[in-house]
């Protein structure tokens, strides 16, 4: 199931292997590498390790997902030429990096391509508790709304509130900045050392994971 992409380009091309599906922006990209031909596994289901092997076989550039092992046994079958594996992932456990660093191929992976979306699917479900939101939505169903009650349901909101944080790195950082403009009075956080750079752009306060919990 592979497929060959690209434009007219000189006769001596480097062949790059794609284990999967591509969004837009990194299609774009590899279109624009005249010096390249791209061949790619189109399916989200992980490549079988034979169609792997066969895949980045001869190839300078491997382009793969969390789901694809490279090992000593996939880096022979890619032979000499790799030069370049890049991982379309934060964590690169994945990766034989020893004899990934013995061989001198270079490694590239996406350190904060999961950012943005984990904390806004962090703000989402802080709001979805404190509004009690699925508690509501099952009461609606269920005809538990029979009038109007000033009190029922509400949850209650983030204004004034304290907010505890595990980790103040890039994906901590994220949230604080969503839910500053909620009007949080006060931020804690937790981890293994204080980080008072970070923290001062939310005046946040370190303290002991039992005090956060």
């Amino acid at each position: 199931m592979f497929a060959a992409a690209g434009l007219v380009k000189p006769a001596r091309l480097m062949k790059v292997f794609v284990t999967g599906p591509l969004p837009a922006q990194g299609r774009a990209a590899l279109a624009q590498a005249t010096d390249c031909e791209v061949e790619q596994w189109n399916s989200d289901d992980p490549i079988p390790s034979k169609d792997l092997e066969q895949g980045v076989a001869g190839a300078y550039g491997l382009l793969c997902r969390l789901s694809d092992r490279v090992d000593k046994k996939l880096l022979d079958a890619a032979g000499a030429n790799l030069r370049v594996i890049s991982t379309l992932s934060v964590g690169v456990d994945h990766l034989a990096l020893d004899e990934i660093k013995k061989r001198g191929i270079r490694v590239g992976y996406t350190p904060g391509v999961l950012t943005d979306a984990t904390a806004e699917l962090a703000v989402s479900l802080l709001l979805t508790t404190c509004r009690r939101l699925p508690e509501a939505i099952e009461e609606v169903k269920n005809g538990g709304w029979s009038s109007w009650s000033p009190l029922w349901m509400c949850g209650y909101g983030l204004s004034e509130s304290t907010v505890g944080i595990v980790g103040l790195g890039r994906i901590g950082q994220a949230i604080a900045r969503r839910l500053k403009p909620f009007g949080v009075q006060r931020f804690l956080y937790t981890g293994r050392q204080p980080r008072p750079q970070e923290a001062a752009e939310f005046q946040a306060e370190f303290v002991p994971i039992a005090q956060l919990a």
